[in-house]
């Protein structure tokens, strides 16, 4: 599957006041997303996550390595006409409308506002009332949706989302993550910047840990997060086994009436199933035992690699 960007060996230094000395923002980093997919970047304040943004979008220019956005350089005008960016610090014209703004973010990409549908995107985002309101008397909220509306202009193949959910309500996000499930199934890329990792779970599909300028975990997010042969067992709660003969088994009890057990392969796990069985117990539910992404992000800045 052709990459949507691709980074290698990337490098950047700055230097800090007066030059004296160097911080290391970016140290060597490697990854490939591919097209089509919700792709997450997680890491502490200054691990390097805005300057990796910076770079991959031609923003800032890395000390060395090379960047590919969407099968160019990312100065080439072609890909950037393919991406919508949303960034972390937006800064809007308060004196303007959102029809207005819409419609000169068009302009800018060599778009017809008529063409792009301005009213049919601030629908999208719940902005529809408030079309010519002046943005100076908007929330944090209706900023952070119309700076997605934004992104949203010309339908871009690779959208750059920095805290894309950042000062929006609980039902506002429900709401943000099926716009970008959308988007998503219309075929295009997403790139999401959060420090909320539940809002990050929910969306993405590929995670990347950056810690100290250097990428310590990389992946789809079911393998970072599945715990190596063990597994999450739930029975018919009609048909009660004693605790002690499934703990005889191997089951260990993890809570909320389900049952995790550890099994080396196929056969052992349905040799413990089949003895949960024969003591009565009538299975409902079986999945791979799975961390959630806060334990995986943990683990990786303690050990600080793969």
């Amino acid at each position: 599957m052709q990459a949507a960007f691709s980074v290698r060996s990337l490098h950047k230094r700055f230097r800090t006041r007066f030059g004296r000395t160097e911080s290391v923002a970016l140290d060597g980093v490697d990854l490939e997303v591919p097209r089509g997919e919700a792709f997450g970047l997680l890491g502490p304040n200054g691990a390097g996550k805005t300057t990796f943004i910076k770079c991959l979008l031609g923003i800032s220019h890395p000390d060395s390595g090379e960047v590919v956005l969407l099968g160019t350089p990312p100065e080439d005008p072609r890909s950037r006409a393919r991406v919508g960016y949303l960034p972390e610090r937006l800064a809007l014209p308060g004196a303007w409308t959102p029809r207005a703004f819409l419609g000169s973010v068009a302009r800018l990409k060599r778009l017809v506002p008529a063409a792009v549908g301005v009213e049919a995107l601030l629908g999208r985002v719940g902005l529809a009332e408030a079309a010519d309101r002046r943005i100076r008397g908007f929330s944090k909220g209706m900023r952070q949706r119309l700076g997605l509306a934004a992104a949203l202009v010309g339908a871009p193949d690779l959208l750059v989302l920095d805290e894309p959910t950042d000062g929006v309500d609980p039902l506002g996000r429900v709401e943000i993550r099926q716009l970008l499930a959308a988007e998503l199934a219309r075929g295009a890329t997403l790139f999401i910047n959060s420090h909320l990792l539940s809002e990050t779970e929910r969306i993405c599909t590929r995670i990347g840990i950056l810690s100290r300028g250097r990428l310590v975990r990389s992946g789809p997010l079911e393998t970072l997060t599945a715990v190596q042969q063990r597994w999450r067992v739930r029975f018919d709660g009609a048909s009660p086994v004693p605790a002690d003969v499934l703990v005889t088994l191997g089951f260990e009890p993890s809570g909320a009436g389900a049952w995790e057990i550890a099994a080396a392969d196929a056969p052992a796990l349905n040799r413990a199933l089949d003895g949960a069985r024969r003591a009565g117990a009538l299975l409902v539910a079986l999945e791979p035992a799975s961390r959630d992404l806060e334990d995986v992000l943990t683990e990786a800045l303690a050990t600080g690699g793969p």
